[in-house]
């Protein structure tokens, strides 16, 4: 399919500042003025790296989720591993050192299965998703000291039936899930 997504009535920046700058949270005001001349004094954006999702998959079939408690939310819940592209490295390199650190499993064959926006409106980031089979477990976790995830390994059908349920809140990785079981389906 051709792309629809193209730059056809873009905003004009007039202004813009930072208002907050730190490792984890930059936010950015804009002034804009829309095509028909109209302006916006105040739009938000904020300007995050670009992430990564893995659906990884065991030799043994298993997708591997984790567990931990999100602040943002209140909640521990179920998730993919990921995390952010580091300088210097592609989607595909972040991907795999993030299953490794957080997860202890690596290898496999891996494909990129979708690129996404967080939030068209307010993010400047993309987050790509990526699909692992045949991963194994080759080293313990090497978390990050803000991190305390657990790992499990689920059937395809609880991880369907955990979406079916509502039971996995992350848009992304929500996205990323039912593109994956779409392909299967479409087997």
């Amino acid at each position: 399919m051709k792309s629809t997504i193209n730059e056809d009535n873009k905003w004009k920046v007039l202004h813009s500042e930072y208002l907050i700058q730190r490792p984890w949270l930059t936010v950015r005001k804009d002034e804009v003025q829309l095509p028909d001349g109209r302006i916006n004094p105040e739009y938000y954006i904020f300007e995050c790296r670009d992430g990564v999702n893995i659906i990884a998959i065991t030799k043994t079939g298993e997708i591997i989720l984790e567990r931990q408690y999100r602040h943002g939310l209140g909640k521990t819940c179920y998730e993919l591993p990921c995390g952010v592209v580091e300088d210097g490295e592609t989607p595909l390199q972040a991907a795999k050192r993030e299953l490794l650190e957080e997860t202890g499993y690596s290898g496999g064959m891996w494909q990129e299965l979708m690129t996404i926006s967080p939030n068209v409106g307010t993010h400047n980031n993309l987050v790509h998703c990526f699909l692992a089979r045949d991963v194994e477990k080759v080293a313990d976790q090497r978390l990050d000291p803000t991190e305390d995830i657990k790992i499990s390994l689920h059937s395809e059908s609880y991880v369907r039936e955990l979406l079916v349920d509502n039971q996995i809140m992350h848009g992304q990785m929500v996205a990323s899930l039912w593109k994956f079981f779409y392909q299967l389906d479409k087997k």
